[in-house]
């Protein structure tokens, strides 16, 4: 070919030249070559004089020069202020999916694995960090030196990154030797040793885990003042927001320790799920996220038990699952073609639903025997890229490697073909099923389409009717009867507690219970990505067991069952007054996780009556909420006591009740933040009310600016985003607007937090047309700061519409995306956006009434 066609987005390309094997050295010289933009595709063509010979090596060197990037993606500026106040300014990398382009011409897709030698002149008041470790530096003048790094493993393009900056770091060296350092800027150090102490403990753990050796001889962390996403898995140079590294013992909360320990879990465990092993295209990109999301609990469970990681699990599959219950959803291997679409990628399906489904993979083969096939599939494609299909063959092949098939006499299989190696410790591995198993058959029903099983069940006597379809939000719509799922059902019923196994793989099913039940529970767990519907009186059963004995249950079962009701209420499966009926029981409630499901699914209920103005059977149901939780609520102590879990719900409980205006708590925080502002915010408030007593201490105009003047101080950097949630709930409009104008303006408030601050806005019945008004008006310079499909437009879109439900305003949010151009109309959120307007119109026509009178009717 005459042709060479790279990447290149925003470089001004001065020169190029090809040069071929032998040529420099007193042969022809290097030639100059032709170059050509494509603007719309990101690429340049070099042309050579005369076509490449097939089979010869040519080097090619370009000279280019560019702007660092406005934005937080490509070769990028970022500022912060030190304790003096002075603006200091600091270089950073952030290249994936598609920007490693805007900072050097490349084949700017995963496949393209290569080695990089990077070189970095600076200002010898600067320090320099890469992939690599420095190997030297070289004096270029008095004000400029060269920073060489090592060159790095063979490596994809996106995961490439470099910083110029004044930070300081501290170092530890993990049991197997490797140098993990945390950068900060100099005066937010103390706050790294947290972050340090985890990312040792989950480096070593993933190596133990893996069995195979972290590559490199040193893993950097990086806390980035302006960093649009959560962090980046940058080989050997992970960055992340301050936020997401940074921990205070002093006053940072509990939940904000838990969120740094797994988003470093997530972080390091990419440092094999795809830096190591790269999805070949980003269609697969869920093998790299849904993997990092599952290794996140894997990991935290064993390195940081004490943060009982493994009761928050469920919570993700519900988040996939309100999503991939609409239409607009996708499935988990989906093609996509140009940055947009890639970008649009990164949601719940490729992280939540693909973290889910892993799970379900790991309780059907066992840990040890999915443990194997991780590891096989890891050694199979070191430094290579693999498709979906790739991980289930290697998955399948060490299944019967381990779990042989010895002829096919029922009696030699036990029945199940589900071997079992040691009988004491898997004695809950036993799957009632007769065909062989095929990890892939099975899996490419999870991952090939959109949607989940809805699992009809019946039960007569001894027998259990099973039936499967596709759970969808839409009921009165035709579905195309081709979906169908291998589901690893799981249940325990009044008889037994000891986990019984099902595989489905037909549209309907039966099987025979040794003896009559009482009750029967499926999804033991939740650890299956399907819900459950009991027909007959199979809901009863389950409502009353949850009002005579709640505990009969595990907690994440309860919280399960919460979940699942109301789903069925949207498809017409259950009344609302049934799911209503079920929630009554929560008054006894005390664990974490149920309580969290019964306020995830109560509180949206009267945020769409707010959002019409229905505000008698809102407050009514506010109440009904608050009584609900009120014996919990008064049991909650204002200290720092109690386990991480504990914390965590005693900062949801206590913040709700006082933003709901539930009168023992605002009098208690009204107290604390009087005495927090006569100290002038020396006081040290508990960890985990601060957000409840900022919250109803920025309820008056002058605790409002008070807490603003707080918020712009240094030493308050970690509670940044508790204080902006308390000025977000003001009632004063123009205080609204204000913080929305200052976050894109990203001076007092950081860009990077604009999109949280629509949020807030959006969910205060005083801002949420504000919120509406923003976006239209701002649209354009929203996408330019945060590009079109990224997760942070996606999330600006939902958070503003998903309480709409009037038709008036589904015409209005119709009307504004159609009038943009193709390009935005068919963004993903915006169809999901439209679908949960519709979806919130239907349920509150079919709903609403029922609701009324039942809150009539029932007095707690």
């Amino acid at each position: 070919t005459d042709w060479l066609v790279l990447h290149s987005k925003r470089l001004r390309i001065a020169q190029a030249a090809i040069e071929g094997e032998g040529e420099g050295e007193g042969g022809r010289a290097a030639r100059d070559v032709q170059v050509l933009e494509h603007e719309a595709r990101k690429q340049v063509a070099l042309r050579a004089a005369e076509p490449l010979r097939a089979g010869h090596n040519y080097t090619v060197s370009v000279r280019y020069a560019a702007n660092l990037s406005e934005a937080f993606h490509g070769f990028y500026k970022s500022t912060y202020r030190g304790q003096d106040g002075e603006l200091r300014v600091l270089a950073s990398t952030h290249f994936e999916p598609t920007a490693a382009r805007m900072a050097f011409p490349c084949f700017d897709e995963p496949a393209f694995k290569a080695t990089f030698s990077i070189k970095i002149r600076r200002e010898p008041k600067h320090l320099a960090l890469s992939n690599m470790p420095l190997v030297r530096t070289i004096n270029i003048s008095a004000s400029l030196v060269e920073d060489h790094f090592d060159t790095s493993v063979k490596m994809s393009t996106y995961l490439v990154a470099f910083i110029v900056s004044d930070f300081k770091s501290v170092s530890k060296i993990t049991s197997h030797g490797v140098k993990i350092s945390v950068y900060t800027v100099p005066d937010k150090i103390h706050q790294a040793d947290y972050a340090l102490d985890a990312a040792v403990k989950l480096l070593d753990f993933y190596e133990d885990y893996f069995s195979i050796p972290y590559p490199l001889p040193k893993q950097d962390l990086a806390a980035i003042p302006d960093f649009e996403s959560g962090a980046m898995e940058n080989w050997g140079l992970t960055t992340y927001r301050e936020s997401a590294l940074l921990y205070d013992p002093a006053t940072s909360s509990a939940s904000s320790k838990l969120f740094i320990t797994m988003i470093i879990a997530h972080e390091l465990a990419h440092q094999w799920f795809g830096n190591l092993v790269t999805m070949e295209w980003w269609n697969d990109l869920w093998l790299n996220e849904g993997f990092a999301k599952f290794m996140e609990f894997v990991s935290v469970s064993v390195t940081h038990p004490e943060l009982r990681v493994e009761d928050y699990f469920l919570g993700k599959c519900f988040d996939a699952m309100e999503v991939d219950a609409l239409n607009s959803s996708h499935p988990m291997s989906t093609p996509v073609e140009d940055p947009a679409e890639i970008l649009e990628m990164f949601d719940n399906v490729s992280y939540e639903k693909g973290s889910c489904i892993l799970n379900m993979l790991r309780d059907y083969m066992t840990a040890d025997v999915f443990k194997a096939g991780l590891k096989q599939y890891l050694q199979k494609y070191s430094y290579q890229n693999a498709k979906n299909e790739d991980l289930w063959n290697t998955m399948s092949k060490i299944f019967f490697q381990i779990c042989p098939t010895v002829g096919t006499d029922e009696s030699t299989l036990e029945g199940d073909n589900f071997c079992r190696r040691n009988q004491e410790s898997h004695s809950n591995a036993h799957w009632t099923k007769r065909e062989t198993l095929d990890v892939r058959a099975m899996m490419d029903t999870w991952t090939l389409q959109k949607g989940f099983p809805l699992v009809t069940v019946t039960v007569r006597g001894k027998n259990v009717h099973l039936q499967q379809e596709r759970y969808r939000k839409e009921v009165d719509s035709p579905l195309p009867s081709e979906y169908l799922w291998h589901i690893p059902l799981t249940y325990v019923t009044s008889k037994s507690d000891i986990v019984q196994r099902f595989l489905m793989t037909t549209k309907t099913d039966v099987f025979i219970l040794p003896k009559e039940v009482e009750w029967i529970k499926f999804n033991v767990g939740m650890n299956g990505y399907y819900i459950v519907h009991y027909e007959d009186d199979g809901w009863d059963r389950l409502i009353n067991l949850l009002k005579e004995n709640h505990t009969a249950i595990s907690s994440n079962d309860r919280a399960s069952l919460i979940n699942n009701v109301f789903q069925l209420v949207r498809i017409k499966k259950m009344s609302i007054s049934k799911a209503f009926d079920l929630t009554l029981y929560l008054k006894h409630e005390t664990e974490i996780m149920p309580v969290f499901q019964g306020m995830q699914e109560l509180i949206p209920i009267y945020k769409l009556m707010e959002r019409r103005d229905m505000d008698d059977t809102a407050n009514q149901l506010k109440e009904y909420i608050v009584n609900l939780f009120r014996d919990l609520i008064d049991r909650q102590s204002w200290n720092d006591d109690g386990s991480v879990p504990e914390r965590m719900l005693k900062h949801s409980l206590l913040l709700f009740a006082c933003v709901r205006g539930y009168q023992p708590c605002v009098d208690k925080a009204q107290e604390y933040f009087v005495k927090w502002q006569k100290s002038n915010a020396t006081l040290r408030l508990p960890r985990d009310v601060k957000t409840a007593v900022y919250a109803v201490g920025a309820q008056t105009p002058e605790g409002w600016d008070f807490l603003l003047s707080k918020y712009r101080l240094h030493s308050f950097n970690l509670e940044k985003d508790e204080i902006a949630l308390a000025l977000s709930l003001s009632k004063n409009n123009d205080k609204l607007q204000w913080l929305m104008d200052q976050g894109l303006r990203g001076d007092i408030i950081k860009t990077q937090d604009l999109p949280y601050i629509i949020g807030f806005v959006a969910r205060n019945p005083s801002g949420y047309h504000l919120a509406w008004r923003f976006l239209k008006n701002k649209w354009e310079e929203l996408v330019q700061k945060f590009e079109l499909g990224s997760h942070s437009i996606a999330s600006i879109v939902s958070a503003v519409t998903n309480q709409y439900s009037l038709r008036s305003q589904l015409l209005e949010v119709k009307d504004f995306f159609n009038s943009l151009d193709e390009k935005s109309s068919q963004l993903r959120c915006v169809q999901q956006a439209i679908e949960t307007i519709e979806d919130n119109i239907r349920w509150m026509d079919r709903n609403f009434e029922e609701i009324e009178t039942w809150l009539q009717n029932k007095k707690l």
